[in-house]
């Protein structure tokens, strides 16, 4: 996408930071109980890269796939992995959902000029498109493609899957549709960005979540306010959850 000034400012203050700051590290307490250092791991929805950045520090006998289909957000990811020389990330420039597909991204552009790319979002495509949309803000689009989790697993030949964080602003129920099968072989762990708001842009609901995944024998669990203990929740609660197999307790 086309630059203007400003955003080609921000982008470079968007790049600086996504290659010297490492942000979310208060998790990696909490992250390490359901990660391991050889973890297979899906990041899906990458942005900048931080949480790429961290899950390869927490699996450095693991791989992290991760997942970005916004062409700004990966002029930034991609030269920050290179920069801090990440060898157990690889990226895909594609999005995730329930089927293949070419859809229409809505990447914001902020009042002051500058690209909001971590609220792009999966748009014109969708009735519901609008939901959430912030005021003065304009948005631009651009047509990406959609593969499932199933399919990259299988294309890839990926063994074992044992983590999957998701912030698709909404759309992700139906990633979780694209991966019913690794979700029934592998049981990864789930950390998922739950806004029912968000969701209803793709016709779907965050109790429609929660019940798909318990479906699949998942529990629900929260952070607390220290960010290190886990509550179990049975509805949705703030925005981060966690859902685990009952083979995983994490309320010990």
């Amino acid at each position: 996408m086309e630059l203007n000034s400003r955003a080609r400012l921000t982008w470079f203050a968007h790049l600086f930071k996504s290659c010297i700051k490492q942000h979310h590290k208060e998790l990696i307490p909490a992250l390490s109980r359901i990660i391991d250092s050889d973890s297979v791991i899906l990041d899906v929805g990458s942005h900048a890269g931080q949480f790429a950045k961290l899950f390869a520090r927490l699996a450095p006998q693991g791989h992290v796939y991760a997942f970005e289909p916004g062409s700004y957000a990966l002029s930034i990811l991609r030269p920050a992995l290179k920069i801090n020389r990440f060898e157990n990330v690889t990226v895909f420039s594609h999005g995730l959902g329930d089927a293949p597909a070419e859809l229409r991204l809505s990447i914001p552009i902020k009042q002051s000029g500058s690209i909001g790319y971590g609220l792009s979002h999966v748009g014109s495509d969708t009735s519901n498109a609008d939901i959430g949309r912030r005021p003065g803000w304009r948005y631009v689009e651009e047509t990406i493609e959609i593969s499932t989790i199933d399919d990259v697993v299988a294309a890839q030949q990926i063994d074992r899957v044992d983590f999957i964080k998701a912030d698709i602003e909404g759309w992700e129920m139906r990633m979780l549709a694209g991966a019913a099968a690794t979700i029934a072989r592998h049981h990864p762990s789930i950390m998922i960005e739950v806004i029912d708001e968000h969701l209803r842009r793709a016709g779907d609901s965050a109790d429609h979540l929660f019940d798909l995944l318990a479906g699949h024998g998942y529990r629900a669990f929260k952070l607390d306010a220290s960010l290190e203990r886990y509550i179990e929740i049975s509805r949705p609660e703030g925005s981060d959850i966690f859902f685990v197999t009952d083979d995983k307790d994490l309320a010990a």
